[in-house]
């Protein structure tokens, strides 16, 4: 099965990406990487570059795939490539927000956590 992890290059997706990588250890899964911007290419090597410098188990083994999605919002490109490729968890980074900021802007986390089809682990940096 796969890992679906929604990257961002920041601390929150660096963590969801680390955080899916000892998954996949554990679980002997793939994993693939959906990015959360429209405006973000990452590379397998990007994507090991940040896997070297997290703690954990080595995750050198890991299979990366990037995969994009046609939709424009992040939530539902993530939910969409998680139901293609029948995931077995989604890992998505979290930061702090206020209530007011979660109200103008929407949460793009919830918006997983609550339509996902498939368990969901959310981790902070």
């Amino acid at each position: 099965m796969t890992i679906v992890v929604a990257y961002a290059d920041t601390p929150p997706g660096h963590a969801a990406l680390r955080a899916a990588a000892r998954e996949a250890v554990l679980r002997s899964e793939e994993v693939v990487v959906v990015p959360a911007t429209t405006d973000l290419d990452p590379t397998a090597e990007s994507l090991r570059a940040v896997l070297e410098g997290g703690e954990g188990p080595d995750a050198t083994g890991v299979s990366l795939e990037v995969r994009t999605s046609d939709l424009h919002d992040p939530a539902d490109a993530v939910i969409q490539v998680a139901q293609q490729v029948e995931a077995s968890l989604i890992c998505l980074g979290l930061r702090r927000r206020s209530p007011v900021g979660k109200l103008l802007m929407g949460s793009t986390a919830q918006r997983v956590l609550l339509d996902a089809t498939c368990p969901v682990l959310a981790v902070k940096p």
